[in-house]
């Protein structure tokens, strides 16, 4: 028997990623990348997170609202990790092109404050795109959700930075004269420029293409030479079509 589930968002995230290019492919790979949960009522309540301070990490459930909900649900699909031609069922892969759109993602919590009278949730670690609807929030629990006998296959060890990231005399230039405004912004460039966020088949090519992909409200443009990522300029974000 088929039956239906009606689900409400409790919050939502405002995140250094604005879009989906660029965005780390699991959390905890970039340390720099910070945002917030901005909670729905009756979510708002202090009292629906005490105790939580005692817990550094949570769990987050969350729907890929990017993907098309009238995507039609495939039984097998294509990690990135796999270099994007090799297929796996979808129930052995962290698609996000799933039957339902949902989500996990491990996070760092970094405390309740309030902005323009919303009650937020400070997130770090994070891989989660800006306005991404958060479903559900639970502690991480180390001895049980760790598991030192687990086996992982293919996605048994994290991914390496794989590029050198650098940047040209008038991007280093502009980079600087932004850091007091965007302090871990130097930082967050070199941890997800250096996991090479290209698909899979540009990497494995001789790319000469100039890419850009945004932070906050900046796009940053860069190119591949080799195993080295240079940043040519950082500008004001082009918001996309």
């Amino acid at each position: 028997m088929t039956s239906t589930h009606e689900l409400t968002p409790i919050g939502t995230v405002h995140s250094c990623f604005p879009d989906k290019f660029g965005v780390p492919r699991q959390p905890g790979l970039c340390p720099s990348a910070r945002g917030s949960i901005v909670l729905n009522p009756p979510w708002n309540d202090p009292d629906c997170f005490r105790g939580l301070e005692t817990f550094s990490h949570i769990w987050v459930t969350f729907i890929f609202h990017e993907v098309p909900a009238s995507r039609e649900a495939r039984p097998l699909v294509r990690p990135p990790r796999l270099g994007g031609n090799t297929r796996v069922g979808v129930f052995a892969s962290r698609s996000p092109f799933r039957p339902n759109r949902l989500g996990l993602s491990l996070v760092r919590q970094d405390g309740l404050f309030r902005n323009e009278g919303n009650l937020c949730l400070g997130i770090s670690e994070i891989d989660l795109v800006d306005g991404t609807p958060i479903l559900d929030i639970k502690p991480y629990v180390p001895w049980c959700d760790s598991r030192a006998d687990a086996t992982g296959a293919w996605a048994g060890a994290p991914p390496g930075h794989s590029l050198t990231v650098i940047c040209s005399e008038s991007a280093q230039q502009h980079l600087e004269s932004l850091a007091p405004a965007y302090p871990d912004l130097a930082a967050l460039i070199e941890e997800v420029l250096g996991q090479d966020p290209r698909p899979a088949y540009h990497a494995d090519n001789d790319d000469t293409r100039t890419y850009a992909l945004s932070l906050f409200d900046l796009d940053i443009h860069w190119r591949v030479v080799g195993t080295v990522c240079e940043v040519c300029a950082i500008t004001p974000r082009t918001p996309q079509a």
